[in-house]
């Protein structure tokens, strides 16, 4: 379709092809949009997909005029294109267009901050802003995505029935809610693409045991995680890892997942996640191992000298001794408890790095509802989201997914598995740091007495930081160079 007889309902501007999926994704739920992209290649492409997905109604603009004033009032135009500069320079070419009372809806990965500018900056020519975290990939957008958006509410009630019906449809509604003021949306999705950082790590820790320890091959790779999505474990990261082991290499011999670079890429979202939980406070030491697993993923030449410089030293591999007389089964089986328990502890994490910043900026979010709106469409779509989203409508104020009474439970009949599976790898010499980084947090998490007390003496002793103690109130120092010297207990003593 060309020119449009009426206006549009709603505009989508930036062609990519997540933008692209997405409008179309509109269109075919019965909503007239207008699209439009500085390469107008990209417009033409997205009229014929439209025209070849159905006759969807869905019209092409060739300028910025055109696009905004072919969308019925008030207007609400999408824009998805790269996070920083080109949002600005696309807000710029519209807005000159737009008309108090219209809304911007950014769909990138956007820095949160950037977000709570650019309302402020809309606010200040009467438009409505709302940033608005898209998950799914491709094919999310284009068959229903997760989304969340946050900032101005008139916004989103604008468009509101055009969101409801374009997300993933779950059992109980779809996978849109309002998440909150400011730059919310974004920051949720941030917080959501650094718990998938931590699921990917520990999926690829199982694959890296199973394979290495247990000596097992694609074909029963393949066959172990469609089983295990069958289960507790049923996500889309564990059905699509099935399939990745299933595909034959067409361009040599083998399987196509061991002829790839072991080096992983990222874009950022990760990293903010990390550096938000430190601002915060918040221990998320399972995200940050994924983040560290990538960077020292990308030493490929590093670690391949590093390899051959600890064998001329002496390092023999020690997985062959570990390996001899392993128990597939029960390995297969422990690995399956190890990873979901794992899992738990880097959601816990995740979840409580949100609260803490809802708490921070005044946001309210409801983390059991987002819960519920990553059961679909989502990269970290999983079934047990629906029990997390159950752990925190029990109890709104539930500190931590740990505590919660059945997950509680889960942990408590998982973590035998879970230590085997660590200390065997630990024997074996295999990494295993986000494993290892959910057992540490659960270890510490757990006690109620931990060794800090000797961290706060260490820092009284060289800072006069001060303490307090256990069994009265009010903050102390000690002189303890002085005493331990008066006590004939200084260094050396075991000498």
């Amino acid at each position: 379709m060309e020119a449009s007889p009426a206006l549009s309902r709603i505009g989508l501007a930036g062609l990519a092809v997540m933008g692209q999926n997405l409008a179309l994704n509109i269109a075919e739920k019965g909503f007239p949009i207008s699209v439009y992209n500085r390469t107008t290649s990209k417009v033409d492409e997205t009229v014929d997909r439209a025209h070849n997905e159905g006759n969807l109604p869905l019209f092409g603009q060739n300028n910025p005029r055109d696009f905004v004033l072919s969308i019925q009032r008030p207007r609400s135009v999408i824009i998805l294109v790269k996070a920083g500069a080109p949002v600005d320079q696309t807000i710029a070419a519209l807005s000159a267009h737009m008309e108090p009372g219209d809304a911007i809806i950014d769909g990138g990965n956007e820095w949160y901050e950037n977000t709570e500018r650019r309302i402020a900056e809309a606010t200040g020519r009467g438009l409505l802003y709302l940033g608005m975290g898209v998950s799914g990939g491709e094919e999310g957008a284009r068959y229903g995505p997760s989304l969340m958006p946050g900032g101005s509410h008139q916004a989103y009630t604008n468009v509101q029935d055009i969101l409801h019906k374009v997300a993933a449809q779950v059992e109980d509604g779809p996978c849109v809610t309002y998440i909150g003021e400011g730059g919310s949306g974004n920051f949720v999705k941030m917080v959501h693409n650094g718990i998938e950082y931590g699921d990917m790590q520990l999926i690829s820790e199982a694959y890296d045991v199973l394979k290495n320890v247990g000596g097992l091959s694609n074909e029963e790779l393949g066959e172990i995680f469609a089983e295990w999505n069958k289960g507790e474990l049923e996500s889309f990261l564990i059905e699509i890892t099935a399939d990745i082991f299933k595909v034959r290499d067409d361009l040599a011999d083998g399987f196509l997942v061991d002829k790839l670079l072991d080096k992983t890429g990222m874009k950022g979202t990760g990293k903010w996640t990390v550096q938000q939980a430190a601002e915060l406070s918040v221990a998320a030491p399972t995200i940050a191992a994924s983040l560290d697993c990538r960077y020292l993923s990308g030493l490929k030449e590093e670690r391949e000298k590093a390899e051959e410089t600890l064998k001329q030293a002496g390092f023999k591999e020690v997985i062959g001794s570990v390996t001899s007389g392993i128990d597939k089964k029960r390995l297969i089986d422990d690995v399956r408890q190890a990873l979901y328990a794992s899992k738990i502890c880097s959601y816990a994490q995740g979840m409580n790095l949100l609260r803490a910043k809802s708490v921070e900026k005044g946001w309210g979010l409801n983390l059991g509802e987002l819960a519920r709106i990553w059961k679909g469409g989502c990269i970290i779509r999983a079934v047990f989201l629906d029990r997390i989203k159950n752990a925190y409508q029990r109890n709104q104020s539930l500190p931590n997914l740990i505590v919660d009474p059945d997950f509680a439970k889960e942990m408590v009949q998982r973590q035998a598995a879970w230590r085997r599976v660590v200390g065997l790898a630990v024997s074996a010499g295999i990494s295993t740091p986000g494993m290892c980084a959910s057992l540490s947090y659960f270890d510490t998490y757990r006690r109620g007495r931990l060794p800090a007390n000797l961290v706060q003496a260490q820092r009284d002793l060289f800072g006069a930081h001060t303490y307090e103690r256990v069994d009265r109130p009010g903050a102390f120092h000690t002189e303890w160079t002085k005493l331990a010297q008066k006590s004939g207990s200084g260094v050396g003593a075991l000498n």
